[in-house]
């Protein structure tokens, strides 16, 4: 409502934000908050397995130091790239729910923030100064405890954006009581936390045992000790990964778990939903399989035996990210503010008065026999914009096409009395925002949209529409009336 329509007719806003965090989530999870204790933990093994008159064995290092370098490049080009592009695009597409959320959470994305600076630092010391470390015992040690600290560094970083990520599904009793600590301690925080962080742990194990047959000859001894060791790392988290995902799937209210099946893939593809769940099992039992095989016959372990687990691990861990995504509908943070940004205490003015009266970019205020059309766009971009487009990805033609037989011109009058009443039926949906009159524009709108086929454009294209009651003409008069008034009494 206060911000200007940025919109993606041909992928779905959306989904511009999925696929960046679910890429982020996947690097920071895999070879961040798992791959470095996973690192840090092999490195320290060289010094146990060093002779003598060694500091450490230095082919052992050599190998590691390779895995190492896989994960820095990828962290800090892709990795820190999508973390700035979630801003970006969040900025861009939701920008009422991440300014609600800076609000509530300020004091912790400062404290994220300082201990992310930090991990950047301590990443670049642990991997620019691996080599020099292999002057001295003491130099040795100390580069392991900087891996040790930036193990901690991030999986602290991982903790504080998990209370953010649980308050927008489950805020608890922060609505009836509004602080940092209510909202940290929502229901959701401990059981998803416990599910990433032994995630982030099996995750890092099946790409490390990739990168370890990778850079070790088959049949040596090095390549068989590494297989064994990082099999003995993922049987490890196995069980505290099924113990994790269970806490959190009992721990999402009902009316989320409800959602599944088109949260995973929207309704074109909620027929697949049983089979995506035996993708996602498929995931962390492929981890395990390939662990107790590297553990008993590590000799047998070769590259490309390990793809597979690892695609199955990343892409459960996507699957993950898009459930949580979408699952929360039709809110974007709970019971507080819904996926079309509206708040859920502003819901009954709106239905009332009619959205256009109270939105700050709209071309028109209200709707009248000779506007029905272009006050149709605006209120399709004020309320169904977020996760509709026109001809795209989940358009809102096709949605209604497969309500009332597909390809058949679709009726107005149908669509006007269902558009008021879909929250009922789709409960998904969030309630629709405007009056009688709003809902037959849309209507139109929408009839409009399937018969010229035309492509929705945003404001990036279009330009700022400003609702006639707000320019700064309009708001100094109805101040200087105010005032008028106040002179009078």
């Amino acid at each position: 409502m206060d911000f200007p329509m940025f919109h993606l007719d041909w992928l779905n806003n959306r989904m511009l934000i999925a696929g960046i965090a679910t890429l982020h989530v996947i690097i920071n999870h895999g070879l961040a908050v798992g791959f470095i204790p996973l690192v840090t933990w092999l490195e320290q093994k060289g010094l146990r397995r060093s002779g003598t008159n060694q500091i450490t064995d230095l082919e052992w290092d050599e190998k590691v130091y390779k895995m190492m370098k896989v994960a820095f490049i990828i962290t800090t080009t892709i990795g820190a790239m999508t973390g700035v592009g979630i801003w970006f695009s969040a900025s861009l597409i939701s920008p009422s729910s991440i300014g609600s959320l800076i609000r509530v959470f300020y004091w912790a994305w400062f404290t994220e923030w300082i201990v992310f600076v930090t991990e950047v630092i301590l990443i670049m010391i642990y991997f620019l100064s691996w080599k020099k470390s292999n002057s001295s015992l003491r130099a040795k040690i100390r580069h392991i405890r900087f891996g040790w600290f930036l193990a901690i560094a991030s999986w602290i970083t991982m903790t504080i954006i998990v209370a953010i990520l649980g308050f927008m599904m489950d805020p608890g009793n922060w609505n009836s009581n509004p602080n940092l600590i209510n909202g940290f301690t929502n229901p959701l925080y401990l059981p998803q936390l416990a599910f990433r962080t032994p995630m982030a742990m099996l995750m890092a194990g099946v790409f490390g045992l990739l990168l370890a047959t990778i850079f070790t000859k088959y049949g040596t001894k090095i390549r068989q000790d590494a297989v064994k060791s990082i099999s003995k790392w993922i049987i490890l988290w196995a069980p505290f990964t099924l113990f994790g995902a269970v806490w959190y799937y009992k721990a999402i209210p009902e009316g989320m778990t409800a959602n599944m099946s088109t949260a995973v893939g929207t309704m074109d593809f909620a027929q697949y939903y049983g089979l995506l769940k035996y993708f996602i099992i498929g995931g962390v039992s492929l981890s395990v399989v390939i662990a107790v095989i590297g553990l008993f016959k590590a000799k047998v372990i070769r590259p490309y035996m390990v793809v597979l687990p690892v695609v199955f691990a990343f892409a459960f861990l996507g699957f993950f990210e898009r459930v949580r995504e979408f699952v929360r509908k039709p809110y974007v943070i709970g019971q507080y503010m819904y996926s079309n940004l509206l708040l859920e205490e502003d819901m009954v003015v709106y239905q009332q008065d009619g959205i256009l009266k109270h939105a700050t970019y709209t071309s028109v205020n209200e709707v009248t026999d000779d506007n029905k059309l272009e006050a149709g766009k605006n209120i399709f971009m004020l309320a169904c914009s977020r996760c509709h487009t026109g001809q795209g990805v989940n358009s809102v033609v096709d949605v209604f096409e497969r309500m009332y037989n597909n390809g058949q011109p679709l009726h107005v009058d149908m669509m006007t009395a269902y558009i008021p009443n879909m929250h009922f039926g789709r409960n998904y949906m969030p309630p629709f925002p405007g009056n009688e009159a709003e809902a037959e524009a849309l209507a139109i709108y929408i009839r409009h949209l399937q018969d010229s086929g035309e492509s929705i454009e945003g404001v990036q294209t279009e330009g700022v529409m400003i609702n006639s009651d707000y320019t700064v003409k309009a708001v100094i008069n109805k101040q200087n009336k105010t005032n008028d008034n106040e002179d009078d009494k």
